[in-house]
């Protein structure tokens, strides 16, 4: 792997890896982690990679590879209602090329690399506890799944580094959603600067800046909003309802969509 592509073979992989596969001509990204057997656990919507309930959902499907109408005669069909599912590799990729997700990335490398949601500056843990959350989350369930908030990339980054976001209102984990929201968001904050330079090249250099400050700040491994949670305590937790999705809330930081927040 390197600063421009993250691509891996199936021959390199090991359990524990936080693997993801592009859909939708790069739009989104859809990740899990490898537990060994060529056996990946994701975390989707009712088996969907992606789910918001309204139209963007036939947009991003119909656009994604091509699926086949066979039944996979390894993979078990998803239980209604359960977001959590092991599947096979081929399934999982669905017709993509495999990447693995980057840990412990250096800042440098981590501005470089334009696109959210291919790395992250925090640590992971030993490969036998990612593998432990996963397949203890595919027993228990990781909540209600939300494209912006609670999505595929939340799950497998929590599995590798057992870390959730405790302030209400604040950015979530999700590396992807705040390369969505962010841009547009940097576009906009970057606006009163207009009356210090009129130079499209300053403004777009300036936007740019602020999206990529937006990215640093809002990575789990830079935050200090984030509780170390265990898969038994987080399972048991959504149970009582003190751990939940929250709708995040405006304010003056570049923000994104919050995932499982837990409330005190």
């Amino acid at each position: 792997m390197g600063l421009l592509s993250n691509r891996v073979q199936r021959e390199s992989l090991k359990p524990g890896d936080h693997i993801y596969s592009w859909r939708a001509a790069y739009i989104y990204a859809h990740h899990g982690i490898y537990v060994g057997d060529d056996k990946v656990i994701h975390f989707t919507r009712r088996g969907q990679e992606v789910g918001t309930g309204t139209v963007l959902d036939v947009l991003l499907i119909s656009s994604g590879p091509a699926r086949s109408h066979q039944p996979c005669s390894t993979c078990t069909p998803p239980e209604e209602g359960q977001g959590v599912m092991s599947s096979c590799l081929n399934c999982f990729l669905s017709g993509g090329v495999l990447y693995r997700f980057e840990y412990a990335v250096t800042p440098a490398l981590f501005l470089a690399k334009a696109r959210g949601g291919t790395c992250t500056l925090a640590v992971s843990d030993p490969d036998d506890a990612v593998v432990h959350r996963a397949k203890y989350l595919l027993e228990n369930g990781f909540g209600c799944y939300n494209l912006f908030k609670n999505n595929c990339e939340d799950f497998a980054i929590y599995c590798k580094t057992g870390l959730l976001v405790v302030e209400q209102g604040t950015l979530g984990q999700s590396g992807q959603a705040v390369s969505i929201i962010g841009g547009p968001l940097a576009a906009v904050l970057s606006t009163p600067l207009r009356l210090v330079t009129t130079n499209v090249y300053g403004m777009a250099a300036t936007a740019v800046a602020v999206y990529c400050a937006s990215r640093y700040v809002a990575d789990i491994g830079m935050r200090k909003d984030v509780v170390k949670i265990s898969a038994e305590d987080l399972t048991r937790r959504l149970a009582t309802g003190s751990l939940q999705v929250v709708e995040p809330q405006i304010s003056a930081t570049p923000a994104r969509g919050s995932p499982l927040l837990l409330t005190q």
